[in-house]
């Protein structure tokens, strides 16, 4: 005889019709053992899912992403976390022109904004389209937090719009995010 765990303990993950208990996930089964001073001696089965979710991305989450590809009026990002917790799944998202800073948004150059490697902090506008999410750095704490020089060296923010490398003294332009 099998006993069938209660909502209130745990996440249901089946169901019962009649005497038939159906998993709601697939998984591997596992029976346990009651312990030896419960009331109720049943075993119980658990199902454990084959992949485990993790976070997923919601309008209003703070993400950090990693710019993969910048083109004149948008950049491609691909999420690494959501708050402060990594994300098991791969996420692509999407930095549009119109959403890289608050004012004079017609004259956001995207290619001084942001490069390739860059990692940014930008929250999500919206689940967008089949393909990525729509982010936004339109605050100060949003933009690049950390960027890599030509000579490999991580920058330096200078101010709201260019980082240094501390090697070489160059400058280059992005879209800097206040940090602290």
């Amino acid at each position: 005889m099998y006993s069938v765990m209660q909502p209130s303990l745990k996440p249901a993950k089946e169901h019962v019709n009649d005497t038939t208990i159906y998993a709601s996930l697939t998984g591997s089964r596992r029976i346990v053992s009651p312990l030896r001073d419960s009331l109720d001696q049943r075993d119980i089965v658990e199902v454990t899912g084959h992949k485990a979710h993790g976070l997923i991305p919601v309008p209003g989450s703070l993400v950090l992403a990693r710019v993969t590809r910048v083109m004149s009026r948008m950049a491609s990002v691909n999420v690494l976390c959501v708050g402060s917790k990594a994300v098991r799944e791969k996420f692509a998202g999407v930095i549009r022109q119109q959403d890289v800073r608050e004012t004079e948004i017609d004259k956001v150059d995207m290619l001084q904004s942001f490069r390739p490697g860059d990692i940014v902090r930008a929250m999500v506008l919206s689940l967008g389209d089949s393909r990525a999410y729509y982010l936004s750095t339109a605050k100060n704490q949003l933009g690049v937090v950390s960027a890599e020089s030509a000579a490999g060296e991580t920058m330096v923010p200078v101010s709201w719009t260019e980082m240094r490398c501390p090697l070489s003294g160059q400058t280059e332009r992005r879209k800097v995010a206040k940090v602290g």
